[in-house]
């Protein structure tokens, strides 16, 4: 749409209340007000975020799916490591839930109403938040089994795994209440019906999305990032240090887990941060700034949200009790491999008579 088609559309809305003069004396504010066109940004986005998020909707299924069905098939809820699993799983499957519902929203407009807008926003950052924490808490639990492993058999118990679960599904409730509260549905002449931060004033909301955007960089990446580094910095100095025969198989994978990590979430964190200060800064803003951390926000935001779907490989099938359980699963719907399986088995079974038992054991 043209800047005259826009500027007659506001004449008709303008003029649909009468023309009248009602604005509130309070929030007129003098000076040239630039108004920014986003038509080329709502493009690529509608273009771009679609695909994007119907394919982490897929992959996280699969991905955690598969991972509840072994957990269900193969595990027992006992111990800490599988509570704090489960947990993770749920978090990605209810952030993944959310997705179609964005895609959608992305193709046309918002079309399931102001209670599945609330709720669906709700679910988003909930999931999206207790995610992050479920796999900074797994990495401190991690770190405490290995490094700390005499002090940390008395206390890693069930009622510790359950508690410290609790506590964050807590924390990412409270950092999403302002979605049920600020989320609704509104009537735009340009783009229809969207679902989106409103009803206060501008101040009000920019004072919000900062809260928001520090937040995220503060207390879900910055804290986090700090201690998936910390934990596993100290792992890897504690098997340094041990008699481990498979000690550069586990320090390849735990500098795999911290790249991975801080490369999937440190670019999006990085315009998170660029955004608030934008919104905070004194002074014009440039339309271009602007457009290209719109962009940025776009690619980057989706590759944060793939390592919710890439984090259970990470987490579960690089680690050797869960390769057998997914060998024993395909070998139950393929026949023909059943035997090339047990050969397996076998040589793993004689290996690891061989091999003293660690407390990093994947």
């Amino acid at each position: 749409m043209s800047h005259d088609d826009q500027y007659l559309n506001f004449m008709d809305l303008f003029n649909s209340y009468g023309g009248n003069d009602t604005t509130d004396p309070n929030y007129v504010v003098t000076g040239t007000v630039q108004i920014c066109s986003k038509d080329e940004v709502n493009k690529f986005g509608a273009a771009f975020i679609p695909m994007f998020y119907y394919s982490n909707f897929i992959l996280s299924f699969l991905g955690n799916g598969l991972v509840l069905f072994i957990i269900y098939k193969y595990e027992k809820l006992s111990t800490v490591t599988n509570i704090f699993l489960l947990n993770l799983v749920l978090s990605n499957l209810l952030f993944a839930s959310s997705l179609p519902f964005w895609a959608t929203y992305h193709l046309s407009e918002w079309i399931f109403g102001m209670t599945l807008c609330k709720l669906v926003s709700s679910a988003y950052f909930i999931g999206f938040y207790s995610s992050i924490l479920f796999l900074t808490l797994m990495t401190f639990d991690r770190y405490l089994a290995v490094v700390h492993a005499v002090a940390a058999a008395k206390s890693r118990k069930k009622a510790y795994a359950i508690a410290a679960s609790v506590a964050v599904w807590c924390i990412s409730i409270v950092a999403s209440v302002k979605e049920l509260v600020l989320q609704n549905v509104q009537q735009n002449p340009l783009n229809g019906l969207v679902c989106k931060e409103s009803g206060y004033t501008k101040s009000t909301m920019d004072h919000w999305r900062l809260v928001t955007y520090y937040q995220q960089f503060l207390v879900f990446f910055v804290l986090p990032l700090f201690m998936v580094m910390y934990c596993y910095i100290s792992i890897t100095v504690r098997i340094m240090s041990t008699r481990m025969k498979e000690k550069c198989r586990a320090i390849k994978l735990i500098f795999i887990i911290i790249f991975t990590f801080f490369a999937c979430w440190t670019p999006y964190n990085i315009v998170i941060l660029l955004r608030a200060i934008n919104i905070s800064s004194e002074g014009e803003k440039s339309c271009s700034d602007a457009e290209s951390l719109d962009y940025a926000l776009y690619v980057t935001r989706n590759i944060a949200y793939l390592y919710c779907c890439i984090s259970p490989v990470f987490y579960t099938f690089v680690g050797k009790k869960f390769q057998s359980h997914f060998r024993r699963l395909l070998a139950k719907r393929i026949p023909c491999l059943k035997r090339h399986m047990s050969l397996s088995s076998q040589s793993t079974r004689t290996t690891s008579q061989r091999t003293p038992h660690s407390a990093y054991e994947y």
